[in-house]
């Protein structure tokens, strides 16, 4: 098992409130783990505290070292890198130049291959290209998330983080976007995403979490998961025959 991040006993409080609670998760090389659950699980919160943004207790170990030290900015050179759940983007600047920030860690290294991830986002987002001199604020909800995607993928992370890639996004899109996430595993990026679409997660994902109340209460492959009653009469939208 080739683990680029393995984390244990993460600990995160916001005052004297813990938010997250002794959580241990790993993620393989050229994998999609998904962590799933309701609202106020902790799912953001995980995230921000593995991004270096959240003050937390316990280990993070990526790529063969503990950061739980390191700062947010350095974890990015690293290869680290989080899609947000508002992406956050710059809406008075373009779509083009939203990308170029992604890159911004390689331009300060003198990175030459730059020009050529521009044209591996517009492959993947061909909307992009035909709206790379628009402002990113005029831009639709999916338009959005492809953006930040493209944005993200322009750092050339090692291990992508997404929280709610398919929040307020039309069906048929959430499908493309998915689609997307699944071609990024093919081409060797590690994914942890975060999602409350529970059936699409699973389907993408090859491992998956269940995140309650700070706390991880089942795991397993994402097939498992898929059949298991609790996580289906929970997140899956009807009752299974076995729980009934």
């Amino acid at each position: 098992m080739n683990l680029l991040l393995d984390v244990r006993d993460l600990c995160v409080a916001y005052g004297k409130v813990e938010a997250v609670h002794r959580v241990g998760l790993q993620v393989e090389q050229g994998r999609i783990v998904t962590v799933i659950g309701p609202n106020g699980a902790g799912k953001t919160t995980l995230l921000a505290a593995l991004m270096g943004m959240l003050p937390a207790r316990g280990s993070v170990n990526y790529a063969g070292e503990e950061i739980m030290r390191v700062e947010a900015e350095r974890r990015v050179s690293r290869g680290l890198c989080l899609v947000p759940e508002r992406r956050e983007l710059f809406a008075a600047m373009t779509v083009e130049d939203n990308l170029t920030l992604g890159a911004f860690h390689r331009y300060r290294k003198r990175d030459k291959t730059v020009g050529e991830d521009f044209e591996r986002v517009y492959q993947l987002f061909p909307r992009l290209q035909e709206r790379r001199r628009q402002m990113a604020g005029t831009l639709s909800g999916g338009e959005r998330q492809m953006l930040a995607l493209g944005r993200a993928l322009m750092s050339r992370p090692r291990l992508l983080m997404l929280d709610e890639p398919s929040l307020g996004l039309a069906p048929l899109i959430v499908r493309d976007i998915f689609r997307v996430i699944a071609g990024l595993r093919d081409k060797g990026v590690s994914i942890l995403l975060v999602e409350q679409n529970a059936r699409a997660a699973l389907q993408v994902a090859d491992y998956g979490y269940v995140l309650e109340t700070g706390e991880i209460v089942v795991e397993g492959p994402s097939a498992e998961l898929a059949s298991n009653p609790r996580v289906i009469e929970s997140y899956l939208g009807f009752v299974s025959v076995n729980a009934a």
